[in-house]
């Protein structure tokens, strides 16, 4: 009887032991998940919505769990303060700059707290110290973004339907190249107009190309034109004068035409038979009157030198005659005289 009894003893001895013993295994392992046997600091941050969040959540900076949430509270009127215990040796890396934002541990997993940015150029946090925070996206949100995503796809997919539907039809210019071989034909000209006029520039640029190497090529004539400044202004000089001629010409043309004129206008007096002069031209009875005019004043003149000299014979007037005879004489010794050195 004391033997079952020592056994049944010793059994639940060993039971109650490793009852213990897990009892303190997993107090060890839940402490260590929960950060509870390792020195820490305190830091607080203040949201207006930490959507589901709760103590015990873990803190993750950098990708790396670094605490826990130790407390909840409600802050001024609509606010919500989070006290987050963090590990000592995690406090050199957090920065006084950093922002804390509340998140998911995977797409539908347990709210965590994330704390991300901060720089070298500011202190590292203290025991209470507080941080910046940034709002996230809710669930709500998100679901409402998708929401309105999913009804503009919808919009478009509805227009793109119809569009579709449009071409099958034919309406449009499009749905008429599609559908319409007449227009489709004339679609393939133009293009076709297209690609000549493409190859005509082609060919013209490849002819200005040309052009412009010989232009640059030296001792050509277009060369010279371009560049050398003494050719260029004998070109200009030989137009000057070119035009100077012309100018000349233009004045040359315009005298013989006003000689022209006149004589024209002499040609038409001539033929005038009013004028005397076109009477004596055209007129032959008047010529003929002329003539004998002419005629009958040479004899006119020879009787009359003959009366001179008859007049000079006769003693009445032989003195004056010698007289001027005298005097004209002298007159030419005078100018002889005067002529000589």
């Amino acid at each position: 009887m004391s033997t079952e009894s020592t056994k049944r003893s010793v059994i639940v001895g060993i039971f109650v032991l490793l009852g213990i013993l897990i009892f303190v295994a997993g107090v060890f392992v839940l402490g260590g998940q929960q950060k509870r046997f390792t020195s820490s600091i305190k830091v607080i941050a203040i949201f207006k919505d930490v959507g589901g969040l709760k103590a015990g959540n873990n803190v993750w900076f950098s990708g790396v769990k670094i605490g826990t949430v130790k407390r909840i509270s409600f802050y001024g009127t609509a606010q919500v303060e989070v006290d987050m215990n963090i590990e000592e040796s995690s406090q050199q890396y957090i920065r006084q700059d950093a922002t804390a934002s509340i998140s998911s541990d995977g797409l539908i997993g347990n709210k965590i707290v994330v704390i991300a940015g901060g720089t070298t150029s500011h202190p590292e946090v203290e025991d209470g110290a507080r941080l910046k925070t940034s709002e996230a996206l809710s669930s709500d949100q998100i679901m409402s973004t998708l929401q309105e995503n999913n009804n503009n796809l919808l919009k478009v997919t509805n227009d793109f339907k119809e569009l579709v539907g449009n071409l099958r039809k034919g309406k449009g210019t499009v749905g008429a190249v599609l559908t319409d071989s007449l227009v489709a034909e004339n679609f393939k000209k133009a293009m076709k107009n297209l690609e000549r006029a493409s190859d005509n520039t082609v060919k013209v640029t490849g002819s200005v190309s040309q052009f412009a190497a010989k232009l640059n090529t030296k001792g050509t004539l277009a060369n010279e034109l371009v560049t050398d400044t003494t050719v260029f202004r004998r070109l200009s000089r030989s137009a000057s004068r070119f035009e100077s001629a012309v100018t000349a010409a233009d004045q040359s043309v315009s005298t013989l035409r006003q000689t022209s004129e006149n004589l024209n206008k002499a040609s038409e007096k001539l033929n005038n038979t009013n004028s005397p002069l076109g009477v004596l031209l055209t007129d032959q009875e008047t010529a003929g009157n002329l003539r004998t005019t002419i005629r009958n004043l040479s004899k006119s003149s020879v009787l009359l030198n003959e009366d001179l000299k008859a007049a000079q014979s006769n003693f009445l007037l032989r003195g004056f005659f010698k007289k001027q005879a005298k005097e004209a004489a002298k007159q030419k010794a005078d100018s002889a005289a005067t002529a000589k050195p």
